[in-house]
């Protein structure tokens, strides 16, 4: 996924200005005018990558491409220490909350305010960079913190929609804090139109509350859009492409293209199909590629680059024009590795697959191994290895990890470890074991 960073984030961009979700069909349209990808990436793209939520819009329709909707998603939040000033060191971002409202009256007037404003601030950039969304403007950005970070928005108002009468069954009646809004119209499924005795817009006792917790008049007139992302990211409804859509899109992403997996008998000189093997041939178990004008080409000191790689510290390469890790860039150009199959899928035998490491972020900006003691000697209960065959099963699944008498849950798809107790997040990285080129040979020798 690391080599469409540039077509992810155009996309993202795209749906952030469009009230935070798009049609797919239009998204599908903008993306092609902008980048030469063929019809199997965009699908895979868009299903594959957790930055995009596809749902269904409509049952009985199998009109491809109009009757789903691609929402923005992402797992960055707002800490909500920070504005308590006892937040030292964490993974969320540290922001004036009216600031994202649009409506900070600090940040108009002659006094500063005392929080953030500064989404490039020392603190913010590593973590919007980390997530791919440095480059995002910042309307874009707060627009995608709102549809996403449950803390920034009130509920929609159940009590009023049960009952009758101009406030339903909501007994706090002019003085609910919460939205008064119809929950089938934001749910898209409200059959009365423009006759439906519930609003389908902000009205004035909503838009009074509203701007009492700070948020701005722009925001308050897209908030029935924003509500029904929000509606769409916590209760999705998959969208199942019908039968003519590329059999890319079924397929898991463990399941590495072997036009793009390095071929394990080559490497051994063995390899029978010669010149008609679908795999990559080439002289190490790994190959670092940078896209240049219409092709792909090899990068130089690639072993420099794989051993940087294998440091779970390390965020780019070493050199003048390094190659960022984190975006898979060099420069302007995209970046990918490729490699021999994860070493989970073979028998142990098999030599010079890839063997992934995976490591959490300590409390020291250390990062330390699965099933390896840690500064106070404590161990997880998962292993890398444990790790790598539930990812190489599921990309998609959310692994339970216990440490002391602490549980955790692993995400691969936001690459976060949470602690569900305190909801607190851990950084996790995927790297692979470093091999040298001199112990690639002596294992070929042997």
């Amino acid at each position: 996924m690391s080599s469409y960073a540039r077509v992810i984030h155009y996309a993202t961009s795209v749906l952030c200005s469009n009230k935070g979700a798009m049609v797919l069909l239009q998204l599908h349209r903008k993306v092609f005018q902008r980048f030469d990808i063929t019809e199997e990436e965009f699908w895979y793209i868009v299903k594959k990558c957790p930055r995009f939520v596809v749902v269904r819009n409509r049952e009985g329709t199998d009109d491809w491409g109009s009757d789903c909707t691609v929402v923005a998603k992402t797992s960055l939040r707002l800490c909500k220490n920070y504005t308590k000033q006892h937040c030292a060191d964490c993974q969320e971002l540290h922001l004036c909350k009216y600031f994202v409202y649009g409506n900070c009256r600090f940040g108009k007037g002659r006094k500063q305010c005392k929080f953030s404003h500064d989404i490039g601030s020392e603190h913010n950039h590593p973590l919007l960079r980390e997530c791919t969304l440095h480059e995002l403007t910042e309307d874009d950005l707060f627009l995608l913190l709102l549809q996403n970070d449950p803390s920034l928005l009130p509920e929609v108002c159940s009590h009023y929609n049960k009952g009758t009468g101009p406030y339903g069954a909501c007994t706090f009646q002019e003085n609910c804090t919460k939205v008064h809004i119809c929950m089938h119209y934001i749910q898209g499924d409200c059959m009365f139109g423009h006759k439906c005795k519930r609003q389908h817009i902000i009205d004035q006792h909503g838009r009074r509350m509203l701007e009492d917790r700070g948020l701005s008049g722009e925001i308050i007139h897209d908030l029935p859009f924003i509500y029904q992302n929000i509606h769409h990211l916590t209760t999705p409804t998959p969208y199942s492409p019908r039968e003519s859509v590329p059999d890319l899109l079924s397929k898991p992403v463990s399941q590495t293209d072997e036009r793009e997996e390095i071929c394990l008998h080559f490497i051994r000189r063995s390899c029978r199909f010669q010149d008609k093997c679908i795999r990559i041939h080439f002289n190490l178990p790994y190959k670092w590629e940078v896209f240049e004008g219409d092709s792909w080409r090899d990068l130089r000191h690639m072993e420099d680059i794989e051993r940087a790689f294998c440091d779970p510290r390390k965020s780019e390469s070493p050199g003048t024009r390094s190659v960022d890790f984190l975006t898979m860039m060099r420069e302007t150009n995209p970046v990918r590795r490729l490699s021999t199959v994860s070493s989970v899928t073979k028998p142990p035998h098999y030599i010079l697959t890839t063997e992934w490491l995976w490591y959490y972020k300590g409390d020291h900006e250390n990062w330390v191994e699965y099933g390896q003691p840690d500064d106070k000697q404590r161990t997880t209960s998962v292993t890398s290895r444990d790790l790598e065959e539930a990812y190489t099963a599921n990309p998609s699944a959310e692994v339970k990890v216990v440490k002391g008498h602490r549980q955790y849950y692993l995400s691969f798809q936001d690459m976060y470890q949470r602690n569900p107790k305190h909801n607190t997040k851990r950084k996790v990285r995927r790297r692979p074991r470093f091999v040298s080129i001199t112990e690639v040979e002596k294992q070929i020798a042997r």
